[in-house]
């Protein structure tokens, strides 16, 4: 391919992204008064991250079922509700995957 066509590419993905961050802010310039809407749109980070992540979880690594990442997943459910400190969570699911990693192999 010629460095055309990649320019091309980045003036595109440029141009998707500028319209996905800016469509919002001219569309909603007033406040948001629907509770239903509000609450939509406060979650919405957190389901694309579970959405991003949960699969990386159980299937992570070489693509079979990860043991390790289950334990992870284990571990850093019972840290966090005992802690609200996210280091501590991701060190404990860290060394969760170790651990397990180390035992199975």
């Amino acid at each position: 391919m010629s460095w055309q066509v990649y320019l091309l590419y980045i003036a595109v993905m440029a141009a998707v992204t500028y319209l996905i961050r800016m469509i919002p802010l001219t569309v909603f310039r007033k406040k948001i008064k629907s509770r239903f809407i509000r609450s939509f749109l406060h979650y919405v980070p957190y389901a694309c991250l579970a959405a991003m992540t949960v699969p990386a979880i159980f299937y992570g690594g070489d693509g079979a079922w990860s043991w390790g990442g289950v334990a992870a997943l284990i571990a850093a459910l019972g840290v966090s509700f005992l802690t609200e400190n996210l280091t501590i969570v991701a060190c404990v699911a860290c060394a969760a995957v170790f651990v397990t990693n180390f035992i199975l192999k």
